[in-house]
């Protein structure tokens, strides 16, 4: 199998109820880098049969060159829909699949066969479709966040908080000043961990108050900082703002470009003076990725 690059680039990542056509088409509009049609927390039960005919009729219907940014949220490996929904949506070539309440990378290997036989089946090029995985929607999740590295087909991990919540019997996951609590801002931190362990993106979770766009703009600057390098999105209104946080500005890659131009232009130094300050080999590195990011931007 031809495993799928682990160099991955989006920013903003835009939910679709599966079973609107009003909300897929509205979506796939925008100027989000990756929409994702959802057959799970979206869709209601009995609705999911329809909402699976929906979405491939839409993915049959649009350009191959536009099916990479048009993903699909199956549900849940240990529930009874994964293969229906697979089965139904993979004909179409969605863009990648999102993988719901993972408990580890046994899961992504477990998905890995399911779309290796679909791929064959439907003349698709076998290991072609990347897998994001939500890893710390339950409780046994976190425990193996760290050991994603080499998992087929993982392009980028995300976290989940009211899920999560739900699996640990937590009336709320919030402090009064609405900020997450310590269990969640450890979910958070272990999904960025273990994904730069496993060598893939780190997307952060959502902001339900799609209308606070200003609480949005700070969140998404500060995960970007930490080390995230995109979101997940419930409205379009979310999604400029989201893109505008995970591009580097000018300034900043003015600056990086400096510190990169001035170790190459002292080569074999450890350690150099920039600016008052003393810079080492992390610093260029830092630089230099932020400047690999702002060319895929």
């Amino acid at each position: 199998m031809t495993p799928t690059p682990q160099t991955f680039n989006a920013r903003s990542w835009l939910f679709a109820p599966g079973d609107s056509q009003r909300k897929i088409e509205k979506a796939s509009a925008s100027a989000a880098d990756i929409v994702i049609f959802d057959l799970e927390d979206a869709v209601a039960e009995d609705a999911k049969p329809a909402a699976r005919e929906m979405i491939s009729a839409f993915l049959a219907s649009q350009a191959q060159s536009d099916k990479h940014r048009l993903w699909v949220r199956v549900n849940p490996l240990d529930g009874p829909h994964t293969l229906a929904d697979l089965a139904a949506v993979m004909p179409s070539h969605p863009g990648g699949i999102m993988l719901p309440k993972t408990y580890g990378p046994q899961d992504v290997v477990v998905l890995d066969h399911y779309l290796s036989a679909l791929e064959v089946a439907n003349g698709i090029e076998q290991g072609s479709t990347p897998v994001l995985a939500l890893v710390t929607e339950t409780a046994a999740g976190m425990f193996t966040t760290g050991d994603y590295k080499g998992a087929p087909r993982l392009v980028a991990m995300s976290w989940g908080a009211e899920d999560l919540a739900d699996d640990i019997g937590a009336s709320e996951n919030r402090n009064p000043d609405g900020s997450y609590g310590f269990t969640y801002e450890l979910a958070r931190s272990l999904c960025l961990l273990g994904a730069a362990a496993a060598g893939v993106a780190a997307i952060e979770t959502i902001q339900g108050d799609f209308r606070d766009l200003e609480t949005l703009r700070k969140r998404a600057e500060k995960v970007r900082r930490d080390g995230y390098r995109g979101m997940l999105a419930i409205h379009p209104a979310q999604v400029d703002v989201i893109n505008a946080a995970f591009t580097p500005s000018p300034e900043e890659f003015t600056a990086a470009q400096e510190i990169v131009d001035l170790f190459a232009a002292n080569p074999g130094v450890g350690t150099i003076g920039y600016k008052g300050a003393m810079l080492d080999r992390p610093h260029l590195a830092r630089a230099q990725a932020l400047l690999a990011l702002a060319n895929k931007s």
